[in-house]
């Protein structure tokens, strides 16, 4: 049993807090538990709660400090992405529709292996992200 009990949060930037404060929220309806507000030490920043435990830190900075390029796997520096956990395929379904409503790039729902559906979108920012959720059985 591993000593870990899971992902307390994901640390990613943007140059554009407020869009992804309104994205979470709108498609995941994730809210904002803290905000800091930028000092000399440290930048703008919001804690986004995604549920079961885990949480998303989005740093605001700017554009020309973000290194790689989000569009291109292998390029996107040392995390690819990072998977959204919801409760089945219903919920699923729920973020496609929410994702397509917002304006962003969304793939097709598939299943990974056999035990995982699956759907990859990307961010206002054009990072790709997945959202994920186990396959009920005789589902498919």
């Amino acid at each position: 049993m591993p000593l870990s009990t899971g992902v307390n949060h994901v640390a990613t930037v943007t140059p554009d807090l407020d869009r992804l404060i309104d994205f979470y929220g709108t498609v995941f309806d994730a809210p904002v538990v803290l905000e800091i507000t930028a000092r000399p030490d440290h930048p703008r920043m919001a804690i986004i709660d995604l549920g079961g435990g885990g949480a998303l830190n989005i740093f605001e900075v700017p554009p020309d400090s973000i290194v790689g390029d989000r569009t291109a796997i292998g390029a996107r520096g040392p995390v690819d992405h990072f998977g959204i956990s919801v409760a089945g395929r219903a919920e699923v379904d729920t973020a496609r529709e929410r994702l397509v409503a917002y304006g962003c790039d969304v793939g097709d729902i598939q299943v990974l292996g056999d035990d995982t559906w699956s759907l990859f979108f990307r961010d206002p920012d054009g990072m790709e992200l997945e959202v994920c959720a186990p396959v009920a059985p005789g589902e498919e």
